[in-house]
């Protein structure tokens, strides 16, 4: 676990314990489907964050024999359940709360509580929302933040700030339904403000989905990190022809790096030797993520249309 997914983590899991047991009280009280709502969602995200601290531990164990590039994927895999779980209790909960209320609306009391428990909870998820963009937008490296959203190899990071950007915007949709059910005096606009969070969980979950799904299943370096492993590879004087460069990430700062490559004729086996460990040197030192380097001699593979060998 690094210091900043770890600060992450924890900032998320203490403002989601106190948020659901505040906003369970308040949907006692009130008898809100919206608050009931919001307790489900940050009683979930606490667990969620319960299970990227797993994650981490569980991503830190060294390798062993039936490991032996380390554990690396146990992060991408239990962020991948932190996903199922959003979909499958926040979200379903939800819909299915929201959907009984609009068929049975009945009016809530003590409003007013719930608009005090709502104001803490966005305060509390606001600073949380706050830590885990200063993170990522530690590692965009001047793109936008959906790119370093959609690059970063960190779920500890990205996975707490779409939860926060949920929870923020589940709190509004929240205080507009309690809002517009007195208001108008339409306790069906509460349940309606409950089948919105929903929803609203619903896509966060298939974006964390796809997001975990493409790490899961051997996701490469970015394409400028590629292109930067192709120029160390070919400038070294030792190299004839680069063969083949493959890439996979086994963590968010554990990446190997499988490297084909044609050495000039003309080079002894201990020229060879030199090179090998030169630009093995020079990758982990431009790129520090990298912690294998496997390097192949094997001649250059033929072009498409090339005449085939008679022999």
């Amino acid at each position: 676990m690094t210091e900043q997914s770890g600060i992450v983590v924890y900032a998320a899991l203490a403002g989601n314990l106190a948020i659901a047991a505040s906003k369970w009280l308040a949907a006692i009280l009130t008898g809100s489907s919206a608050m009931l709502s919001e307790a489900v969602h940050s009683t979930v995200d606490s667990g969620n964050e319960l299970l990227l601290l797993l994650g981490q531990h569980r991503a830190a164990r060294p390798p062993d024999q039936e490991h032996p590039f380390g554990h690396g994927l146990q992060l991408y895999f239990w962020s991948f359940i932190v996903a199922v779980l959003i979909f499958g209790f926040g979200a379903g909960v939800s819909l299915l709360q929201g959907i009984e209320h609009m068929r049975t609306p009945e009016p809530m009391t003590d409003a007013e509580v719930s608009y005090l428990v709502l104001g803490v909870s966005f305060v509390f998820e606001g600073i949380s929302w706050l830590i885990a963009l200063k993170t990522l937008r530690k590692s965009a490296a001047g793109r936008s933040l959906w790119a370093a959203l959609r690059r970063s190899k960190d779920p500890t990071t990205f996975c707490v700030l779409l939860e926060d950007s949920a929870a923020l915007l589940g709190i509004v949709v929240a205080a507009g339904g309690i809002f517009l059910s007195r208001w108008l005096h339409m306790p069906i606009l509460d349940g309606a403000a409950s089948v919105v969070i929903g929803l609203i969980l619903a896509t966060v979950a298939a974006i964390l989905a796809n997001e975990c799904q493409s790490l899961l299943t051997g996701e490469g370096v970015s394409r400028a990190v590629r292109e930067d492993l192709e120029r160390i590879a070919r400038t070294d004087p030792g190299v004839q022809h680069l063969s083949e460069l493959l890439t996979m990430h086994f963590g968010p700062r554990d990446v190997l790096v499988t490297l084909s490559l044609d050495f000039k004729d003309a080079l002894g086996s201990a020229d060879v030797e030199e090179a090998v460990s030169r630009i093995e040197r020079r990758i982990k030192q431009a790129h520090p993520d990298v912690t294998r380097v496997f390097i192949e001699a094997q001649a250059p593979r033929p072009e498409p249309g090339d005449a085939a060998d008679p022999f």
